[in-house]
């Protein structure tokens, strides 16, 4: 009887342990990343993508074609165009939050900002004729894990993993006269 009170212990705590690891994870909904294009012109085409980055995460390293390796993207050089891509994250990551850049030229202006832990990029054509606007908003912690490959890669995989460790947020949106596209990621099955 005395072994039997100790095992009976064990196996209370392993429940419990077991039930608390369940409840937490069911606590936590799967995130979703969100594409959703809108074209309205003539032919008025739509595409709805919904996919849990969780499947993401495990489809990503399955997939072996040309510069796409493991969930690894490689690039020509680390440097790209004579930019040391990690050391600016650093500076950047280390900066205050506030406007990097602002350039308004007669074709477009383009703002690069940080704020409350996000990598801001606005673009905005300026012709008359077009209504073009980009906003890129990216969690740094995102940023920093697409980096956190080799030198000339982008881990895809450690990306995603920093994403589903995120609020709802808007990470891209594409406006101009005939057409949206806007990339999102919450925890609804579903596009809005």
């Amino acid at each position: 009887m005395k072994r039997a009170f100790p095992l009976a212990l064990v196996l209370v705590a392993a429940a419990a342990a077991v039930v608390s690891t369940a409840s937490a994870q069911a606590a936590q909904p799967d995130r979703w990343l969100h594409v959703r294009v809108d074209n309205a012109d003539a032919k008025g085409e739509m595409v709805r993508v919904n996919v849990p980055l969780s499947l993401a995460e495990k489809v990503l390293p399955t997939i072996n074609n040309e510069r796409l390796r493991h969930g690894k993207v490689t690039m020509d050089q680390a440097n790209v165009h004579g930019v040391d891509l990690r050391a600016l994250l650093d500076a950047v990551r280390a900066a205050r939050d506030g406007e990097f850049v602002s350039v308004q030229g007669s074709g477009s202006d383009v703002h690069v900002a940080k704020e409350a832990g996000y990598l801001l990029v606005h673009v905005r054509e300026n012709k008359e004729t077009s209504h073009k606007r980009v906003e890129i908003r990216v969690p740094l912690t995102v940023v920093n894990a697409l980096l956190s490959a080799g030198n000339n890669e982008l881990d895809l995989v450690a990306a995603i993993r920093a994403l589903a460790a995120h609020a709802d947020t808007e990470l891209v949106t594409v406006k101009d006269a005939k057409s949206t596209v806007r990339i999102w990621v919450d925890s609804r099955n579903t596009a809005d």
